[in-house]
């Protein structure tokens, strides 16, 4: 099951890191490129009504081509929230699950789950949305072992329907908090569809002009942009009482940050989910809403962790991870280089979510948390035999001089500029230490066979229902032969830490056993520092208010204002509900 959520995770911190860096990666476009050479423009550039058509951006970066669910990795955004949609929505905001195609979800026993389905759900084309496509969609991935979810069935033992409203799940292994979090992850698809596929169809097929149950249908797309139509038989209409205001939504792909600023002062944008930087002067000049009045502007979503490579010499000393851990001022960032957007992340790497709050245990982090403390990284090294030279540089403790290169992708700006500053401050104390900037296929393939030295990144950090995808990413198992795709790139192991994160995962949610799971897994983190916590990168998230308003804010917090790829079912559908157009148009 690590490997769906691994999947999904890279799969969303993906687009979350391309909107959030100065220019998406290289590699990215070549794939783009080659993956759609054959692709067609189908439909000409229209012009809709402005007061009926919403223009966003920051969630496609190649012209469309794939709305597979069973693929989301590959899937235009918004094939997951607007066409498919999961049994429930979930708020980080409050940390809440929104009951969707589920009208209640409840276990009856400790191993034992029921789901409860809303009458009236309907597929877009009519059929009855029914407990047997539910089952479907599961029982699926136990027939195919290459669908991503289906390690789930080691621990799931059985699905029953009972009728068409049930769906009753029994486990032979309770993972109660992967389960929470797959409950807003995995889209239901339609059984008298898809059970006629073939198995390579199913994995590999573009599946265009699908068909899925939610607000929005499958409209048309051509290279630089993907259009939904809104369902207007859609059945949340009836039964949640919520219509989207939009008539179209018109996904663009922008290809630069330059470019989405310029779209948004014009009113030519309406939602940007990229990182734009001067949102002071944006929003004072040209009325952007940001969802914070003031810094950091946005919500933080996801942590940028410094991986390091544990299996190299000399950075298998944990005394020197420990040092470079208080010799890295992570506020320098934010201020140079994110103008406070951003705010410098805590010693645990927790996103400030309710969701993750109640498991950060202050007594662990305070006994064993670092704070930047450049004397205090000086005097460990000293005291580990790191002597310094005369040229301020200094050698590992079998005397031999050594250089730690810091990788980011190149082009990733904001990135690039922030390793320099790491390598700066690393410097300060003796450290030598250089930003590099390898093209994004170099950097991934260094990150994930275990080639680097020291390596940012924020794939498997973003805020869910549980930190126990922060530990299941931070700690994933060290793969003996192949590349560590799936997290823990720098290789960190200590026995018993798969039976600790074992053990968190079945634990119930908000217990007093999860949370002690929780805090024994912290101490080992803050004790062998296998990855820095750097800082919260952001939801960014500017909205014009030229042709639409009512956009969700710190005062009106009723959504979670993300459109990336697997991210809409945690906010972006709702936030179509309440938006208006603005009445002066």
């Amino acid at each position: 099951m690590r490997r769906l959520l691994s999947l999904l995770l890279v799969l969303m911190l993906i687009m979350g890191a391309l909107a959030g860096c100065g220019q998406k990666s290289q590699e990215t476009s070549d794939k783009s490129n080659q993956q759609n050479a054959n692709t067609q423009q189908v439909a000409q550039e229209t012009t809709y009504q402005r007061n009926e058509t919403v223009y966003f951006g920051g969630g496609l970066w190649s012209p469309p081509s794939n709305w597979n669910p069973l693929t989301p990795w590959n899937a235009v955004t918004g094939t997951v929230g607007l066409i498919y949609e999961t049994l429930f929505n979930y708020d980080p905001l409050k940390n809440e699950f929104i009951p969707w195609l589920a009208e209640k979800g409840e276990w009856t026993s400790d191993n034992t789950y029921q789901i409860t389905l809303r009458d009236g759900l309907t597929w877009q084309d009519g059929k009855p949305l029914t407990s047997e496509d539910v089952k479907f969609t599961f029982e699926i991935a136990k027939q195919y072992s290459e669908i991503y979810y289906s390690p789930m069935w080691q621990w799931l033992q059985s699905i029953e329907t009972p009728d068409n409203k049930t769906v009753i799940f029994k486990f032979s292994t309770v993972n109660y908090h992967e389960w929470a979090y797959n409950l807003y992850q995995i889209p239901i698809i339609p059984k008298h569809i898809w059970a006629d596929k073939s198995k390579d169809d199913m994995l590999n097929g573009a599946n265009e002009k699908a068909i899925g149950s939610g607000p929005y249908l499958f409209d048309t797309y051509s290279n630089d942009r993907m259009v939904y139509k809104r369902n207007d038989n859609w059945w949340g209409i009836k039964a949640m009482n919520m219509t989207p205001a939009p008539k179209r939504i018109v996904y663009l792909i922008v290809p630069s940050n330059n470019v989405a600023l310029g779209m948004l002062m014009k009113g030519e944008l309406d939602l940007s989910n990229f990182f734009l930087p001067g949102i002071k002067t944006l929003k004072a000049n040209y009325g952007i809403t940001t969802f914070y009045d003031n810094p950091p502007y946005m919500i933080p979503d996801n942590t940028v962790f410094m991986f390091i490579n544990t299996t190299k010499s000399p950075l298998n000393n944990v005394e020197l991870r420990k040092a470079m851990a208080y010799a890295i001022n992570p506020k320098v960032i934010a201020e140079k280089v994110y103008e406070n957007q951003v705010e410098p992340a805590n010693p645990l790497g927790f996103v400030p979510a309710k969701a993750w709050e109640e498991y950060y245990d202050k007594n662990v982090v305070n006994k064993y948390g670092y704070t930047y403390d450049p004397e205090k990284a000086k005097s460990i090294l000293d005291a580990a035999g790191f002597k310094l030279g005369s040229d301020g540089v200094r050698t590992a403790p079998d005397g031999k001089r050594f250089k730690l290169e810091i990788s980011v992708p190149y082009g990733w700006t904001d990135w690039m500029e922030a390793a320099k500053i790491v390598a700066d401050q690393l410097k300060v104390v003796g450290i030598d230490a250089e930003a590099k900037f390898p093209d994004y296929s170099k950097y991934y393939e260094d990150l994930t066979k275990g080639t680097f030295d020291l390596s940012f990144n924020n794939f498997g950090s973003q805020v869910t229902s549980t930190p126990w995808t922060l530990y299941n990413w931070l700690f994933n198992k060290v793969q003996e032969n192949g590349p560590q795709n799936n997290g823990n790139f720098g290789r960190f192991d200590v026995p018993g830490l798969q039976d600790l994160i074992a053990k968190f995962n079945q634990t119930k949610l908000g217990s007093p056993e999860a949370k002690q799971a929780a805090a024994q897994l912290e101490e080992i983190f803050l004790k062998n520092m296998p990855a820095i916590p750097l800082w919260y990168n952001g939801l960014w998230f500017q909205a014009s208010n030229a042709a639409w308003e009512n956009w969700p804010t710190e005062h009106d917090p009723y959504a979670y204002p993300v459109t990336w790829g697997g991210r809409w079912q945690t906010g972006g559908t709702m936030m179509l509900m309440k938006i208006k157009p603005k009445a002066s148009q």
